[in-house]
């Protein structure tokens, strides 16, 4: 790439008032003749030029596409082009720096809408996921949503109807209750305008162009009147967003308790509980089932208590320890026979020790049930369980969610999950 002396100044703005312009960036602006300018506020800064600038301004109208760069190259003087917020942050200096060498290139960016609108709101910020969906796909969009962050800030792209597809994508992955949902429209300019809109509710007809999204993680009271008897959301249980494994999805969570066949009253152990979503779920189906829970990573028993008082259910026994520690040192005396099993969370060794432990004291009727994400282990505890006189199945659980597009739809796989089901 060729080194050339002149400079272009990509100038990051909030405000259309020159005024508002630093004074160094002011004096920029009135000694350069060649300015390039967004469509989408090309009057506003032309403007500028009328206040009784002694040297005439040449001004180009950008679309921030192949003639804007073309247009860059043909210069042979510095050239000022304006952008809002930080061009360097989804705006448009990861393009110049594809196209013109660094020594060309100075940038002086200004607030991004994303930090202001958090300023706004007074929101911390710095956990924040950033996404744009403005001239890109929503796949990103997806991926960032499906950890459930507790707050995520949007991009949007006024000729794309981006805010209907944001809605789509919440309704499609549970997260319709979830978020609170904050459009900020025209950040850091006259116009400004932050509104919470309801999700259960159309758009507004007079929405700016000019506009970003930010998702904040609902606080509000569970009341468990409101929460189906089967199938419950994933978005009921409370899990930690850096954790996502702790949590059994819905569609993997009604089939294991499908397979568990639960009776109207005995003993569950539910092993590697996590959140406690399988148990628990259980227990609302079968309030006088005995639940035991175990899970030996460290805050578990909190997010279960938590999780059970919004399902309006109560364990038995919940042990934040290993299950290995709970077998060899604790008394449980009747209640260590389960009717019911649930081994996850675990390696496969683990595994086959729990089998080897409880499955002689189940009796005839009585179900295991394990979901593996490993093959290898799968023949193995097939075994364990077959040599221990339970009858066998297995099944692959592979799921799909429809997601919108621009064209439509398309199905995003979920993790397909392997239930191997023993049956004494």
């Amino acid at each position: 790439m060729t080194e050339k002396k002149r400079k272009i100044h990509v100038v990051g703005i909030n405000s259309y008032k020159f005024e508002d312009l630093p004074l160094k960036l002011q004096n920029l602006f009135l000694e350069t003749d060649s300015i390039a300018v967004p469509n989408s506020y090309f009057e506003k800064i032309k403007s500028w030029s009328q206040n009784n600038l002694e040297k005439k301004k040449s001004f180009f109208a950008s679309k921030s596409n192949n003639e804007l760069i073309n247009w860059l190259k043909s210069q042979k003087t510095d050239v000022i082009l304006i952008s809002r917020g930080d061009p360097l942050w989804f705006g448009i200096g990861r393009i110049l720096l594809e196209n013109f060498s660094k020594d060309e290139l100075s940038f002086y960016p200004s607030n991004t809408c994303i930090q202001i609108a958090f300023s706004k709101l007074k929101i911390p910020w710095q956990d924040t996921v950033n996404v744009s969906i403005h001239g890109r796909d929503s796949t990103r969009l997806v991926e960032a949503l499906k950890p459930r962050p507790s707050s995520l800030a949007i991009i949007t792209d006024s000729q794309t109807k981006s805010l209907e597809v944001i809605k789509k994508h919440l309704l499609e992955l549970n997260l319709f209750d979830f978020y609170d949902f904050w459009l900020c429209e025209e950040i850091g300019f006259d116009n400004e305008n932050i509104r919470k809109l309801s999700l259960k509710e159309s758009l507004p007809s007079d929405i700016s162009s000019l506009n970003i999204v930010v998702l904040t993680k609902t606080k509000k009271n569970f009341s468990n009147n409101n929460i189906p008897l089967f199938g419950i959301n994933d978005s009921i249980f409370k899990t930690y967003n850096d954790r996502p494994n702790l949590l059994t999805k819905r569609e993997v969570r009604v089939q294991i308790l499908a397979d568990l066949e639960l009776p109207k009253n005995g003993v569950i152990w539910d092993i590697g509980a996590g959140c406690g979503s399988i148990g628990l779920e259980a227990l609302k189906l079968r309030p006088n089932l005995d639940l035991l829970c175990i899970d030996k990573r460290i805050g578990s028993k909190a997010l279960i208590l938590e999780n059970s008082k919004r399902l309006g259910v109560k364990p038995k026994f919940i042990f934040e320890e290993d299950i290995i520690k709970t077998l060899n040192t604790r008394n449980l005396s009747s209640f260590y026979k389960p009717n019911r099993l649930v081994i996850g969370g675990c390696d496969k060794k683990t595994k086959l020790q729990i089998i080897n432990s409880m499955a002689q004291g189940m009796r005839i009727g009585d179900i295991i049930v394990i979901p593996i994400i490993d093959i290898q282990t799968i023949k193995e505890l097939k075994e364990e369980l077959e040599d221990k006189n339970f009858k066998t199945n297995l099944n692959l659980i592979q799921t799909y969610k429809s997601l919108s597009i621009a064209e439509g739809l398309r199905l995003e796989p979920n993790n397909p999950i392997f239930l191997l089901k023993g049956k004494k």
